[in-house]
């Protein structure tokens, strides 16, 4: 998950999603959700804190993605684990499609070393590493789960065919790989006609907007030597220390344009003090809504590095030290229309049920299908969360029934009502 941009937009009128919101919110079944969620809530609440003491750092969620296929099984899906660990969940007998798929990322960019350290707190609030980003979605996927197979919802259900999906390598280097996946190598890709995606607990922004990024490893290497007495050398970490300030400075005095972000997250090199590193590597995200400016900067830190190689080399003794600079990372951009009407079915369900959300730009799983053409949004799943990616992450369960009903309501719309999920992103 990643911090997002509000962005404004003119949405037109959407008299029909908003007659079929209030046709089937104010049905007798529909109706049921807000007790029926009330009901479970103990039942959710141990599922979200049994799933985050199960670690699932990127590329290994495989622990985790087992669990949720059981439980999913357990609530009466047909479930299993895809060609790329994503567990996927359909109905019984609706396997062919075509599919509305709601989705929540498996892996966190922190894991739990032991069950303890996911912790109900005297403030009833969940703490630990994932608890929120991704905890929240997958709670709520397995309580959604759970309500479509209730028997007083069974009707609501009928026409359609829901996907649940419980996909790897959202965060970090993980690239987004589950949800490339299932867009463009799995037999679902032709099937799925919108996405949902859950990511953190927020319900006050609809992501209808992929921020593009790029991410990059720089790497110095050289022979090495004693700090005294091979002084003169080539030294790695001296050279990535030039790439990271002359980048940061002329991104600094670079002229304003669209909302655009880098960070070195990663700096690694050297054994000791006294000795002259072997090798010396950083690791940098870049992020804009604009594609071109993505572009110059991806050009501006190949000039760093050619740069402060330069500079190293030519200032040694003549034993030089040499460079490389490889992409690890690109989530594509992309953007769903003002007038989709996935767009106007979830803000038609937001003005019923007094949800007063934004729309925003952000770096989601949604990146994929959005940059396909395909419709989707990424939503929260309700509750509240703070200290995503950090140890301090937590969560409190307060408001999660109000996002379980949004996101029920608008699967239901989006299954009874085909034209709602069209492919016209």
């Amino acid at each position: 998950m990643a911090a997002q941009t509000k962005i404004t937009a003119t949405l037109p009128d959407f008299p029909f999603p908003t007659r079929l919101v209030t046709e089937l919110a104010e049905s007798a079944a529909v109706r049921e959700f807000a007790p029926w969620f009330a009901r479970e809530r103990q039942w959710i609440h141990e599922q979200h804190l049994q799933l985050c003491r199960i670690p699932a750092a990127t590329f290994f969620e495989q622990k985790r993605a087992e669990w949720m296929a059981a439980q999913l099984r357990a609530l009466g899906w047909e479930s299993r684990l895809d060609r790329a660990g994503n567990t996927i969940a359909h109905l019984p007998g609706r396997q062919d499609g075509p599919f509305v798929a709601l989705t929540a990322h498996l892996d966190t960019v922190l894991a739990p070393r032991q069950p303890e350290e996911i912790s109900l707190g005297t403030d009833r609030r969940l703490h630990g590493p994932g608890v929120s980003d991704n905890g929240a979605g997958l709670a709520a996927l397995l309580a959604l789960a759970k309500a479509i197979r209730a028997p007083q919802f069974e009707k609501i259900f009928d026409a359609g065919a829901p996907l649940l999906i419980a996909n790897v390598g959202e965060e970090g280097e993980g690239n987004l790989s589950g949800m490339r996946f299932l867009c463009r190598q799995s037999p679902l890709a032709g099937k799925i006609r919108a996405f949902v995606v859950l990511d953190g607990p927020s319900i006050n922004h609809i992501t209808c907007q992929a921020l593009a990024s790029r991410r990059f490893e720089v790497a110095f290497s050289g022979p090495g030597g004693h700090s005294w007495s091979d002084y003169g050398i080539g030294n790695p970490v001296h050279a990535v220390a030039r790439v990271i300030a002359q980048f940061a400075d002329k991104v600094a005095n670079a002229a304003a344009g669209a909302r655009t972000s880098f960070n070195f997250g990663i700096l690694e090199g050297g054994l000791s003090i006294n000795s002259i590193p072997t090798h010396a590597r950083a690791k940098l995200d870049i992020r804009s809504e604009s594609a071109a400016r993505l572009e110059e900067l991806s050009a501006l830190l190949t000039s760093c590095v050619e740069r402060a190689l330069e500079v190293e080399n030519t200032a040694s003794n003549g034993v030089r030290i040499s460079a490389k600079v490889r992409e690890i990372g690109s989530r594509p951009g992309g953007r769903l229309n003002d007038d989709s009407p996935l767009l106007q079915t979830i803000r038609a369900a937001d003005a019923y049920l007094g949800i007063r959300s934004h729309l925003d730009c952000s770096s989601t799983d949604a990146n994929i299908p959005l940059s396909l053409g395909l419709p989707a949004i990424s939503i929260g799943a309700g509750g509240q969360g703070g200290g995503a990616h950090t140890p301090q992450e937590w969560f409190h369960a307060e408001g999660r029934e109000l996002g379980l009903k949004r996101i029920l309501l608008v699967m239901a719309l989006l299954l009874r009502e085909p034209k709602l999920a069209s492919l016209e992103a």
